[in-house]
């Protein structure tokens, strides 16, 4: 695969991936106010419900097929399920056990399958630069990471539990992340095929819901529904169409590096609303990242 001129350098790339880790780094308060009445699975499948319809209508408003036929459904469910259902599932379990900051500095850890599977199935050459400037990110998520521990009250065997759940999570994510490299999908629409995998995740969610917590909770919030409403048209319809245009034009190592910068704007934000402090140890973790992100981002993508 080549990659699109001038990779993330590229302003027609570099915004969209400015975006979509901006609205990602603010998901982690929206997601902290779901957690409550309703059980996380029933609020995955309406934040979902939401997000397909979003993406229905802008396939028909773009004019991309909704018919995808029998392949297009196998591949449909392929990536929806672990993306839209493992993931999350996996996600929101692990905030039982250990903080949204940690679950997201393990996050970060994305690039390192992504590379690895694209490296594996479809294979994209890793270059040196790469490999060093993801060395030196990784030094400064573990900086960010140590922080986080020094701060939580989690138990060590609640900590494991929850580093666990994230690493499921995170190994869900990569899997649906170079399907969406791969030729097969990339051959076809993103809004059509992202309508239908959010159609098999919303039913996968639902049935995992009714089946624990049995019929569905109604929150009676009006802050909840317009949680539910933000993170389905634009943490999900929205971003979930920019980043899989992203791993379709650089590969799905590069692309995870938003993974990398959303733990920083999430505790920039932190910083904002919840009185977040900044220690030395934070702060060098910070530069690293995002150091070790330019260093990667630089380097020369292989044909």
């Amino acid at each position: 695969m080549k990659e699109e001129q001038g990779g993330l350098r590229n302003p027609r790339l570099l915004f969209p991936f400015i975006l979509i880790t901006l609205i990602w780094g603010s998901t982690w308060i929206v997601i902290k106010d779901q957690l409550g009445t309703v059980p996380p699975p029933w609020s995955i499948t309406y934040r979902f419900i939401v997000a397909a319809a979003g993406m229905f209508a802008y396939a028909r408003y773009t004019g991309a097929p909704l018919r995808i036929g029998r392949n297009g459904h196998l591949l449909a469910a392929g990536f929806g399920v672990p993306q839209f259902f493992l993931n999350f599932n996996f996600v929101y379990a692990a905030e039982h056990y250990i903080t949204s900051g940690l679950v997201a500095m393990v996050f970060a850890l994305l690039m390192v399958p992504n590379s690895a599977l694209a490296w594996l199935f479809l294979k994209h050459r890793v270059t040196s630069g790469f490999v060093i400037g993801s060395a030196i990110a990784l030094t400064g998520v573990s900086l960010l990471f140590v922080q986080e521990m020094r701060g939580s009250e989690a138990q060590p065997r609640d900590v494991l539990i929850g580093i666990a759940l994230t690493v499921a999570g995170v190994l869900a994510a990569s899997l649906s992340n170079i399907m969406q490299a791969s030729q097969r999908l990339r051959e076809r629409p993103i809004a059509s095929m992202l309508a239908w995998g959010m159609v098999y995740g919303v039913a996968a969610n639902a049935l995992f819901a009714f089946t624990v917590y049995g019929p569905p909770v109604v929150e009676t919030r009006a802050t909840y529904w317009i949680g539910v409403v933000y993170l389905g048209l634009f943490a999900s319809a929205l971003s979930f169409t920019i980043y899989f245009g992203i791993i379709r034009a650089i590969g799905p190592g590069k692309a995870a590096y938003s993974s990398v910068i959303v733990p920083i704007v999430a505790m920039a934000l932190s910083t904002l609303f919840e009185g977040y402090v900044w220690s030395p140890l934070a702060i060098a973790g910070g530069v690293l990242a995002m150091a070790g992100m330019l260093i990667a981002l630089r380097a020369r993508a292989p044909a």
